[in-house]
């Protein structure tokens, strides 16, 4: 069963921490845009119908489309200039993969040296035809990341104003807060979904919302697997979900969105898709909230058991 989007349907915002960036409360994740064959005038049109849904904040990696898709992105935005300020970009850095773009990497590996996030950051400003990005974000925990060595690179970059707010992705809650404490961090970018639920029980949600810090969430949608997994737990959870969403006569998407959006770390999740739709779909789910009740059976049904 289908069920159909409000016509006024609009995204809200929120502030990450106090003196954070200001995103929109769902953001486009564009990972997967090289994979979506759109011509720059696509491009620009897709970034507009986001923006009028009021999804401004635009996820980014240096690495995402074999580095490929932040040139994608600031192609548009050297063809419609106008855009950059209505915007907030994100992006990552601290990965190395192997590439013929990048000739010199011997072996996929991490980098966060403060030169390599410097370059790494003026790189993404170069690519994506900008002079500053809103949020950046070091990709992945380097066994050989130096805190402080982070820190003075982030400081660097803040100073020069080529980056104005910067946060980690994939970090646990210890390595979280060691860098924290050396330099002011906005988010952590995790994954997270009813089949991916261990950030709600490993302190990552936790040690956030002590900070009053909201995550950011990758893979909201199991990278697919809540539509078409034939695991037996997760047709179980999907049975569920559908069975919440036609009942409350929304969309089995928005019901995932709201699910995670309800958490009290206010998650901010991404989407992955270049469907303007899907990305509807997802900001729906910030229009609603969820019954106590129906919020624990999707949990029981995510984890097969009770929770006492």
């Amino acid at each position: 069963m289908t069920h159909p989007l409000p016509a006024d349907l609009h995204c809200p915002r929120v502030t990450t921490r106090d003196g954070g960036p200001e995103l929109s409360r769902i953001v486009a994740g564009m990972w997967r845009m090289t994979e979506w064959g759109m011509s720059v005038q696509q491009r620009i049109a897709f970034i507009e119908q986001c923006i009028a849904l009021g999804v401004t904040s635009f996820d980014h990696a240096d690495i995402y489309g074999d580095y490929g898709v932040e040139g994608l992105f600031g192609e548009a935005l050297r063809a419609q200039p106008s855009l950059r300020d209505r915007i907030e970009l994100v992006s990552k850095c601290g990965i190395k993969l192997i590439s013929s773009k990048r000739p010199q990497h011997g072996i996929q590996h991490y980098d966060t040296t403060g030169a390599h996030i410097v370059a790494s950051a003026e790189e993404s400003l170069r690519q994506l035809h900008t002079d500053r990005l809103d949020l950046l974000l070091i990709h992945r925990p380097d066994p050989l990341m130096d805190f402080d060595e982070v820190a003075e690179a982030f400081n660097r970059l803040k100073q020069a104003g080529k980056v104005l707010h910067f946060g980690v992705s994939n970090f646990t809650r210890h390595q979280f807060e060691s860098l924290n404490r050396r330099v002011l961090l906005s988010t952590n970018q995790v994954e997270f979904s009813p089949l991916h639920s261990a950030p709600m029980f490993d302190e990552t949600f936790d040690g956030l919302q002590d900070l009053r810090i909201a995550p950011m969430i990758w893979s909201p949608l199991a990278g697919g697997r809540l539509f078409d997994s034939n695991d037996a737990g997760a047709e179980n959870l999907r049975l569920v979900i559908k069975e919440t969403a036609d009942r409350l006569r929304q969309p089995f998407a928005s019901v995932v969105f709201a699910w995670i959006m309800q958490l009290p770390s206010r998650p901010i999740p991404l989407t992955g898709s270049g469907r303007i739709e899907a990305i509807g779909v997802a900001v729906a789910g910030s229009s609603f909230t969820l019954e106590r009740d129906d919020w624990f059976r999707i949990l029981r049904a995510a984890r097969g058991h009770e929770v006492a």
